[in-house]
């Protein structure tokens, strides 16, 4: 019996290095694309959900025993799973600055796409 739980925790392990030799290797392919590597973590935000949302509920612990079990394992494994989002602050703290003429410009012409 042990010896098969190995063998299932090789495959899963095998799949998920797979997994993110995949992701990683679209990342790159985006590299440079802001919009793609955007959808890209849209991508992998919706896959999250649907797995918690979905087969992961469905999977929850029945009994004390196997709560433990699971709390035990999310604590020596590195704590729950969470997809974080990047702070607004930061993403603008990687926007180029511009001549202060620049920016009202521009604002004042978004305002006018508005109107």
């Amino acid at each position: 019996m042990n010896n098969n739980k190995n063998n299932e925790s090789e495959k899963l392990s095998c799949k998920l290095q797979v997994i993110a030799t995949v992701v990683y290797d679209a990342a790159t392919a985006c590299e440079d694309d802001t919009v793609a590597l955007l959808a890209l973590l849209r991508q992998l935000e919706q896959l999250h959900r649907e797995i918690r949302d979905g087969v992961f509920q469905e999977s929850l612990p029945v009994n004390r025993r196997q709560l433990y079990s699971l709390l035990k394992d999310i604590e020596s494994e590195g704590g729950w799973p969470y997809i974080e989002r990047m702070r607004l602050q930061a993403f603008l703290a990687n926007l180029p600055q511009q001549a202060p003429e620049e920016n009202s410009h521009e604002v004042l012409e978004s305002d006018r796409s508005f109107g």
